[in-house]
Formats: structure tokens, sequence, C-alpha cells
């Protein structure tokens, strides 16, 4: 009897590369979906006349969309690639179909978010351009509501196109996994920031994104097979152990905590930290499955004994 090959690879070297991406990118992934959430939010919102939540939505999801550009430009180098994307329209690409969701969402969560500052002034200083924002107010809210789910859902999509093995693996479940972060996340942030008097729609906000969020993770490690191992070893298991541990603390204290200021606070924050934890978690263990060549190896293999074609790619 012959022994079973066990996998191997050139001199036990990687078979793709990991990523160059730093940590600006996980940032960049968290603070997107909490945009998009947000914008979500204050939506909803503004039309059911809840003014405190509609002002933290909006300025929430300005303020994280802020801080997510400078974290992509940070990465890119120099601001001028993130314009050089915008030269073409590509739909079979990612990044392409991001760089212009992102340039569309921008302005409207930009527009929506100066309306609220500008309310904030006294009358005598509504002068011009600024006597504009009552009629612009609403439409800039919708509008932006309408490009948040793309934008909280795109980056799954950019992560999972590449070759790196616990990205590709995870095609299917992760825009839901991402999806439910984000709906957790930017509810946690309305929490932490708004009267618990107009929070109620919020709260079951934070309840589903949970659930969708650990449901489809946990059908995610169940679908990946051996590449699912990185999410469960080392640094990137522990980033996830976090994460479900603290996002279930939040989704129980927004339910449970009924109109405790003080609940809601710590509900949310432990939401916001739980979803942080996701996206970096995700990052790792991809990173992780891309430097061991067992996790490439091994699934190419098992396609080819379950008849499947292989697809090489480059990273």
């Amino acid at each position: 009897m012959v022994p079973d090959p066990t996998f191997t690879s050139y001199y036990g070297r990687a078979v793709v590369k990991p990523s160059p991406w730093e940590n600006d990118i996980p940032a960049y992934l968290f603070a997107g979906g909490l945009a998009a959430g947000s914008s979500l939010i204050a939506a909803g919102a503004d039309l059911t006349g809840r003014p405190t939540l509609r002002r933290s939505g909006r300025l929430g999801a300005i303020g994280a969309l802020s801080f997510s550009m400078v974290a992509l430009v940070h990465d890119l180098g120099k601001p001028t690639r993130f314009l050089n994307m915008l030269r073409v329209a590509k739909l079979t690409s990612p990044m392409s179909v991001g760089t212009w969701v992102l340039s569309l969402y921008g302005p409207f969560a930009g527009a929506a978010a100066a309306t609220e500052v500008i309310s904030l002034l006294p009358p005598r200083f509504r002068i011009g351009p600024l006597r504009l924002a009552p009629y612009i107010d609403r439409p800039a809210g919708l509008l932006a509501a309408l490009f948040a789910p793309p934008v909280a859902s795109y980056t799954a999509v950019l992560l999972a196109d590449t070759a790196t093995p616990s990205w590709h693996s995870a095609y299917k479940e992760l825009p839901f996994v991402f999806v439910g972060s984000a709906a957790a996340a930017s509810a946690g942030l309305a929490l932490v920031t708004s009267p618990v008097d107009e929070t109620g729609p919020v709260r079951r906000m934070a309840l589903g994104g949970a659930v969708l969020e650990l449901v489809m993770e946990h059908r995610m490690e169940e679908t990946m097979g051996i590449t699912a191992e990185p999410l469960q070893q080392g640094k990137a298991g522990r980033l996830m152990r976090a994460a479900r541990v603290l996002t279930l603390a939040g989704a129980a204290g927004s339910v449970f905590g009924g109109r405790s200021r003080t609940a809601s606070v710590m509900s949310g924050a432990a939401l916001l930290a739980g979803s942080v934890c996701t996206r970096f978690g995700v990052f790792e263990a991809g990173q992780a499955s891309a430097k061991d060549p067992k996790y490439t190896v091994v699934p190419q293999r098992q396609r080819v004994e379950r008849g499947e074609s292989v697809r090489f790619e480059e990273s």
C-alpha cells in the first residue's frame, strides 16, 4: 500500500503572495461599512421624525467616510492614484466598481452632513447658497442611503475576488458577514450618540445585524473547508472570538437594556468594537492563509479529486 501523499510546494514556499496591504485596509473596510449603515439610519430617522438620530447618523457617516478615504489614500500612497481609477469604469473589476460607488455616495453623504451643520448656525449666518440647505436636506440624505448598501458590501467582493485562499473561499457568505457587521456597528454608533427615546428602531437593527453577521460567519467557516483554519487560529482566531463575544454582548444589551442610557452606550461600544475585530480578523486570516502553501495546495487537490477544474491565479 502506498501511503497517501501529503501536500507540498516548491521548497515549502508560498504559492500565492500575501497582499501588500497593512492595517490601513481593515480600518478602511470597517469605516466604510460604518458610514454606509449610518446613512441608512439617518434616512430612516429623517422619514420618521427623529432629528437627533438623523443628525448623529449623517455626521457619523461623513466622519467615518472621511476616515475611510484617508486610510485608503494612505495605503495607495498618493491621492492621485484614487483619481486615476476614475478614468475607466470596468464592471468586472470590484475595485473599479467600488471606486465609482464611493465617488457617487460621498457627495450626497457630505451634502446631507453639511445641511446638519448649517441648521446649527444662527439664522443671520445662513446667507447666499446656505439658504438652499432646507431644499437639499432630505434628497441628499435619501440618495446617500440609496448608495449605502453597495458601499457596505463591495469590500467583501473585493477581498473574495483575490487569490488569497481564506478570502476567496468565503466569497458566498463574506458579503453578508460584512453587511451584518456594518449594520451592527452603525446601530452601535447611534446607540452611543442618540437619546434612548429615538433609538427604538436602532436597537432592532443592532439585533438584526448581529444575528446576520454571526449566523453567516458560522456558515462561512463551515463551507470554507481547510481554509477556515486561519480564522480559528493565531491572531485572527483571537480577533474573531473577541468579535463574537462583543457582538453578542452588544446585541443582548441593546435588547434587554431597555431605556437605560448607560446600557445603550455600553451596548453600542461593544457593537462597534465587535465590528472592528471582525474586519481585522478576516484580514489577518487572509494574510495567514496566503503565507502557508497548505491552504492553496490542499483545496486544489480536493477539487481535482472531485473532478472539478482548477484555476491557477496570481495574487
